[in-house]
C-alpha cells in the first residue's frame, strides 16, 4: 500500500543480519537465464527504463533459479519488508498466540457491589482490542484500510464497533458483581516502551491500541447547498465533533479540513460534491490511553457500573511498581483476542503500517525486554537462522518506511522458501494478499486475468513528492511472494523497481499493474 512520506531527516536505527552466504549449487546460475520476452519488454518500456530493476524467480520445491536480474543488488523493498517482520513474529509468538488484556482492582466487590479503585486495564499490545473481531474468531479488514485515508479517497471501514472490546470487558465486570468503583479507571501501558511507526498513517506505537489510534470521520453529501452529513467513530461523549462541511456542486473536488480544538474536540469544515461517494478522513488521537480510559468509563456506565472519581492514563502511583505486582490484585475481566494468524492477515493483506511497526516490540516483550532495538535484534537472529547474509539485507523498522530498509531479490526469494517450510507456513501464506481477489492486490489485474487467484504476494510502495514540479519519485514499487503456474508448478519470486519519476499518483497505480502483468506472464510461461 502507498506510503507518501515527508522529505525530512530522521535518525535511522539500522539492523544488519550476519551469516555466511550459502554456496551456489552447480545448477544455480550466477546471473540466471533470460526472462520471458514479455517481461523483458516491460523492463524496456520508456516509463520505467530509467528505474532500477531487480528480479529473481525460483522453483519453490527444488530451489532452482529460473532467472534473475540484479539479483544480488540491494533494493528499497517498501512494504515487502513486512514479509520479514511478520515471519519473525510468527516464529517468535506462534500463529496461535492470543493477546490477553486484563482489568484489575485491588480487591473484589463487597456486599454492596463496590470496589475500591482504581480499575486498571493492563494493555497487552493487542493490535485490535476487539475492534475488528468478526465471526468465527476472525478479524475484519477492508481491502483499502482506513489508516490510509489521508492519502486515498476511497478507503473502507470495517463493520465492527471499535469499542467492542471495551464493551466486552465492561460486561464481564458487571457480571462479576461490580456496581460501583470508588475510584477512576487507568490504563497501564508498561509492557513495552512507546516508539514511532516506520510507515505512513498513525505515528505513535504503544501497547494500548484503540481503533488504530485514529478518529474516523465519514462525510457524505446532503442536499445541494446544505450541510453535509458527518459521522465519526469511535462514538462517545468524550469525543466532540462540530461540522461546518457544506454540500457543493456536482463533480467538484472534496476539500475537507480538520482542526483539533483541544483533546478529543474537533471542527470539520470544507465542501463535498453533491454526487460524491461517502468520504473517510482520519485524525490521530493525541493520547489513546487517556481517551480509551474515558470511553471505558462510559461503557462501564452503560453496563451498570458507575465510577465515582476521574479517569485517565496517569496515576502511576496507584499502580504496582512492576507489572508482576498485579499478582496480588483481583482480575475482574480479561479480553482474549483471536489467534495471531488473524493479525498477520490484517498486516499483510492491507499493508498495515502501525501494526507492523508494533511487531518488533511484541517480540521484545515476549522475551522479557521492552524496547524497539531489542525487538529488531531478535528479528535479526531469526533472519540469520533463515539463512540470510549481512550483505543482502538491512532493516530499521517493521513496516518498510525507513531509509535503511534494503534487501536483494535473491534474499527475498530465499526467505520465502524458508517460510514455506516453517511450522506456521500455512498461516503465513494465508495472510498474503491474493492477486485479483483481496487486500492490496484486489484490483491489480482484470477479473479475467490468467493469474487471478494464482498469486499470493506482498506489495510495496514508497513515494516521495518532488518540490520542484509536484511530480512523484516512486522510490519503490515491489511485489514478492508465491505463484502457481498454468502447469501447476509453484514458483517464488521477488520484483523491485526503484527510483522512477512519475507525473501523478495514477502512474503509481499503473506501476503496480505492470508488476501484476509480470505475474500473468510467469503464470503462462511456466
Amino acid at each position: 500500500m502507498m506510503k507518501v512520506r515527508a522529505a525530512f531527516a530522521r535518525t535511522a536505527r539500522v539492523m544488519l543480519v550476519v551469516v555466511m552466504a550459502p554456496v551456489l549449487s552447480p545448477g544455480f546460475l550466477a546471473w540466471g537465464q533470460r526472462p520471458p520476452e514479455g517481461v523483458r519488454r516491460i523492463l524496456r518500456e520508456s516509463d520505467f527504463r530509467a528505474g532500477k530493476w531487480g528480479l529473481a524467480v525460483s522453483d519453490l520445491k527444488t530451489g532452482e533459479e529460473l532467472w534473475a536480474k540484479n539479483g544480488n543488488r540491494l533494493f528499497v523493498p517498501a512494504s515487502v519488508t513486512k514479509l520479514f517482520t511478520v515471519g519473525a513474529t510468527l516464529d517468535g509468538l506462534g500463529s496461535d498466540y492470543r493477546f490477553r488484556t486484563p482489568v484489575y482492582a485491588r480487591s473484589g466487590p463487597d456486599a454492596e457491589g463496590a470496589v475500591e479503585g482504581p480499575l486498571v486495564l493492563v494493555a497487552s499490545g493487542d493490535l485490535t482490542l476487539g475492534g475488528r473481531s468478526a465471526e468465527g474468531e476472525t478479524l475484519a479488514f477492508a481491502d483499502s484500510d482506513h489508516t490510509y485515508a489521508s492519502f486515498l479517497d476511497k478507503v473502507g471501514l470495517v463493520d465492527v464497533d471499535p469499542l467492542a472490546g471495551l464493551d466486552a470487558l465492561a460486561r464481564q465486570i458487571a457480571a462479576a458483581g461490580v456496581k460501583t468503583v470508588r475510584g477512576g479507571v487507568l490504563v497501564d501501558e508498561r509492557i513495552f516502551e512507546p516508539a514511532s511507526s516506520s510507515g505512513s498513517g498513525p505515528a505513535r506505537v504503544s501497547s494500548f491500541v484503540l481503533n488504530d489510534q485514529v478518529i474516523d470521520f465519514q462525510i457524505s453529501p446532503g442536499n445541494a447547498g446544505e450541510p453535509a452529513l458527518v459521522d465519526w467513530r469511535p462514538r462517545g461523549a468524550a469525543i466532540v465533533v462540530e461540522s461546518r462541511v457544506e454540500t457543493g456542486g456536482e463533480g467538484s473536488a472534496p476539500e475537507i479540513r480538520i482542526r483539533r480544538r483541544g483533546g478529543a474536540r474537533f471542527e470539520l469544515s470544507g465542501t463535498i460534491a453533491l454526487d460524491a461517494d461517502p468520504l473517510v478522513r482520519i485524525e490521530e488521537m493525541e493520547d489513546p490511553a487517556a481517551l480509551g480510559a474515558r470511553l471505558f468509563v462510559e461503557r462501564l456506565s452503560a453496563a451498570g457500573v458507575e465510577t465515582q472519581e476521574g479517569e485517565g492514563s496517569g496515576g502511576k502511583d496507584l499502580m504496582p511498581d512492576q507489572l508482576d505486582g498485579y499478582a496480588s490484585w483481583v482480575k475482574l475481566a480479561e479480553l482474549v483476542s483471536p489467534p495471531f494468524s488473524e493479525n498477520a492477515k490484517v498486516i499483510l493483506k492491507v499493508s498495515h503500517n502501525l501494526h507492523a511497526s508494533t511487531l518488533p516490540l511484541l517480540l521484545a516483550a515476549r522475551n522479557g525486554e521492552r524496547d524497539f532495538d531489542a525487538g529488531m535484534r531478535l528479528e535479526g537472529e531469526f533472519l540469520r537462522r533463515a539463512g540470510l547474509d549481512r550483505g543482502e539485507v538491512s532493516f530499521a523498522g517493521g513496516a518498510g518506511g525507513e531509509r535503511a530498509d534494503r534487501v536483494t531479490p535473491r534474499a527475498a526469494v530465499r526467505f520465502l522458501r524458508y517460510m514455506a517450510s516453517h511450522r506456521d507456513a500455512e498461516a503465513y501464506r494465508a495472510a498474503l494478499p491474493v492477486l485479483g481477489v483481496d487486500g492490496t492486490l484486489a484490483d491489480v489485474v482484470d477479473p479475467g486475468s490468467p493469474a487471478r487467484g494464482k498469486v499470493r504476494a506482498k506489495t510495496g510502495t514508497l513515494v516521495w513528492r518532488s518540490g520542484l514540479d509536484g511530480r512523484y519519485l516512486l522510490t519503490s514499487k515491489a511485489l514478492s511472494g508465491f505463484l502457481e503456474t498454468a502447469s501447476g508448478r509453484e514458483l517464488v519470486f521477488a520484483i523491485f523497481v526503484n527510483d522512477v519519476l512519475v507525473d501523478d499518483r495514477a502512474k503509481v497505480r499503473e506501476a503496480g499493474k505492470r508488476l501484476g502483468k509480470i505475474c500473468e506472464i510467469l503464470v503462462e510461461a511456466y
